[in-house]
């Protein structure tokens, strides 16, 4: 059953968040109430971590760009400019490298996103801007972003920035907790 919904995204500042690259620039910043990063930032992750949950994510992408949400900092769902594209295993909320989506649900560059993802042991399920793309699809295994390889510890939500221009405005994580 769904827990206590956690605001990783305050609309002020980076609390909770930290480098993912220590020793390397931030590169993120705060403005207007949204999370913006700017080109070859470090990629970052919530000091929190999670075990099965929920996630609400609203992101924008500038033209071409890149970016990704890693589940647990083990298990990413690519973030792309892909509008209007055939879907393969490196689309717009894919199980990055792993598992295309069922259809390109992708809205234009600079147009607000949403994403909607579920994690449950390892099922992952993904709903992009109201249109479930992956049905509890098996992440076998360590994607390409993975920070941290011990799969069976809760861990964090890690965003990438290094690649192209990207902005979030909400990022809600609803633990989920057996009844």
């Amino acid at each position: 059953k769904p827990g206590a919904p956690v605001e990783l995204f305050n609309g002020k500042d980076m609390s909770g968040w930290e480098a993912a690259v220590p020793g390397k620039e931030l590169g993120w910043r705060v403005e207007n109430g949204i999370l913006k990063n700017v080109a070859g930032a470090n990629n970052i992750a919530s000091t929190q971590k999670f075990w099965n949950f929920d996630l609400h994510v609203e992101v924008k992408l500038g033209p071409h760009s890149n970016s990704g949400i890693a589940l647990r900092g083990r298990y990413e769902i690519q973030i792309l400019d892909d509008y209007g594209k055939p879907q393969d295993s490196h689309s717009n909320g894919a199980l990055y490298s792993r598992v295309a989506p069922a259809m390109n649900a992708s809205k234009p560059a600079g147009e607000w996103q949403t994403y909607d993802i579920r994690i449950v042991g390892r099922q992952v399920t993904v709903v992009l801007n109201g249109k479930k793309i992956l049905d509890k699809v098996e992440a076998e295994g360590l994607t390409a972003a993975a920070i941290d390889a011990d799969e069976a510890l809760p861990g964090p939500i890690f965003l990438q920035g290094d690649h192209g221009a990207v902005e979030f405005r909400k990022i809600t994580v609803t633990p989920l907790i057996r009844r």
